[in-house]
C-alpha cells in the first residue's frame, strides 16, 4: 500500500531519488533538481519567515521506495507565485473568511512551466492528483494551487476536480538559425531595423555583454551582481526574493546550468542577467544595472540569450514572464496554465465562473498575440 507524507523539508528526501523522478520525466528542468530547492531552502529564500513553508509531498511503496513526489509550499501570502489571486483573497475576505494559509505546488519565484507531479508512471500521477485534491481541508488550508504544470499534470488535477486557469507567456524559438543575422532576416524590415538600432545604441554607448559561467565569478563581482539584481526590486520598492548567498551556492548545486550575461562598460560591470541552461531550453531569470542605459535591458535579457541558443543550439528561449513588448523582438506567445483545488463551495462556483470567462479573454489576447508575432502560422508552442 502506498504511503504519502508531507516533509517539512527537501533535505527529508534523499536527493537521489528525488532527481531520480525528475531524470524519468525532464532531465533537462533544472528547477526541481534537489540541488536547486535545497539552495532555496538554505540560503533563507523559503522557509520560516518568508511566508513560504515546505510541505513537499512524497508518495513511497511498502518497501520505502519513492514513487512520487510533489514540491509543496504553504503560503502565507500570495507573492512570488506569478499567477495572481488577490481578487480571490479579497473574496474571501469580504465574506469573512480567511485565504490563507493557502498551499501551492509549484518553484518559488519562478514562472516557468515544468513538471510538477513527479510520478513513476500515469497511476501515481493520478494518485498524486487526488492526494493534492484532499489536502487543503486536511491541513487547515483554504486552497491548493498547482502553478505553470505541463500537459499531463494539469490533466491529473483536472480529472481529480482542479479548476484550469489559463494565462499567455512569450517564448522565443530557434528555427534552425545559422547566425543572429538569420534570425533577423525572419523579421519585417522595420522590427529588424529597431533591434539593429537598440544593439547599436549598446554597443557606441561602450558597453560589451558576455557569457560567464560560475568558475569564472569572485566574490567581488557576485556582490556586484547580486546590487544589481537587488536594485531591480528596491525601485518597485520591493525587498528581494533571493538572498545574497543563493546566488553562490546555486553555482555549487548546479555548476553546468548557471551562466551570467555580465554587460561590462569598458572593464566595468554595470548589468547582469542570471540565466539557468536546460537541456534545450535557456530560461532567463533574474536581472538588473549599475543604472538606466537606454536598451541594455533588451541586449542583456534577450539579444544575448538568442545570441547564446544559436550559438549553442538550444531549441528554445524562455526570457522571463510578462513583456507583450517581446513581440517586436521575435518572440512567441504561448498558453500557461494553473489549475486550483477550492474547498469553500460558497467560492468554488464563483471562482471557476471567473476563471471560465477570463479564459476566453486570455484565448482571443493570445490569438491577436500570435497575428502580431513574426510567425503567425507557426504550430502553436506546447507547455
Amino acid at each position: 500500500m502506498a504511503r504519502t507524507r508531507l516533509a517539512a523539508g527537501i533535505d527529508e528526501i534523499g536527493g537521489e531519488e528525488w532527481d531520480a523522478l525528475l531524470d524519468a520525466d525532464d532531465p533537462g528542468y533544472p528547477f526541481l533538481r534537489h540541488g536547486f530547492l535545497r539552495t532555496l531552502e538554505a540560503t533563507g529564500c523559503v522557509g520560516p519567515g518568508t511566508g513560504w513553508e515546505p510541505r513537499h509531498l512524497t508518495l513511497r511503496d511498502d518497501a520505502g521506495r519513492l514513487l512520487g513526489a510533489v514540491p509543496l509550499f504553504r503560503k502565507r501570502h500570495s507573492f512570488g507565485e506569478f499567477v495572481f489571486d488577490f481578487a480571490w483573497a479579497h473574496a474571501y475576505h469580504r465574506l469573512g473568511l480567511d485565504y490563507y494559509p493557502k498551499l501551492v505546488a509549484a518553484v518559488p519565484f519562478t514562472p516557468v512551466t515544468g513538471p510538477r507531479l513527479l510520478a513513476a508512471d500515469d497511476d501515481t500521477r493520478q494518485a498524486l492528483a487526488r492526494t493534492l485534491a484532499g489536502l487543503p481541508a486536511a491541513d487547515g488550508a483554504s486552497s491548493l494551487h498547482l502553478l505553470f504544470p505541463r500537459a499531463r499534470d494539469r490533466a491529473a488535477a483536472a480529472a481529480a476536480g482542479a479548476i484550469l486557469r489559463r494565462d499567455c507567456h512569450f517564448l522565443w524559438r530557434n528555427r534552425d538559425y545559422r547566425d543572429f543575422d538569420d534570425f533577423l532576416a525572419r523579421l519585417s524590415a522595420k522590427r529588424r531595423k529597431q533591434i539593429r538600432r537598440e544593439r547599436r545604441r549598446v554597443a557606441e554607448a561602450g558597453i560589451r555583454v558576455r557569457t560567464v559561467p560560475p568558475d569564472e565569478v569572485d566574490d567581488d563581482l557576485r556582490e556586484r551582481i547580486y546590487a544589481f539584481y537587488a536594485r531591480t526590486y528596491l525601485i518597485r520598492g520591493q525587498a528581494p526574493y533571493l538572498t545574497p548567498d543563493f546566488f553562490r551556492r546555486i553555482e555549487t548545486a548546479l555548476p553546468d546550468r548557471v551562466r551570467y550575461f555580465l554587460a561590462c562598460e569598458g572593464t566595468r560591470p554595470v548589468a547582469a542577467a542570471f540565466m539557468l541552461v536546460g537541456d534545450d531550453t535557456l530560461y532567463g531569470r533574474h536581472w538588473g544595472s549599475l543604472a538606466d542605459y537606454h536598451s541594455l535591458h533588451f541586449e542583456t535579457c534577450y539579444y544575448a540569450g538568442i545570441d547564446y541558443c544559436i550559438e549553442h543550439g538550444l531549441a528554445r528561449f524562455d526570457a522571463g514572464a510578462q513583456g507583450e513588448h517581446k513581440i517586436r523582438r521575435g518572440f512567441e506567445p504561448a498558453a500557461t496554465y494553473s489549475a486550483h483545488f477550492v474547498v469553500e463551495p460558497a467560492l468554488r462556483g464563483p471562482i471557476a465562473d471567473f476563471v471560465d470567462r477570463e479564459g476566453g479573454l486570455i484565448a482571443d489576447w493570445h490569438h491577436e498575440q500570435r497575428r502580431r508575432c513574426a510567425f503567425p502560422d507557426a504550430d502553436e508552442i506546447e507547455t
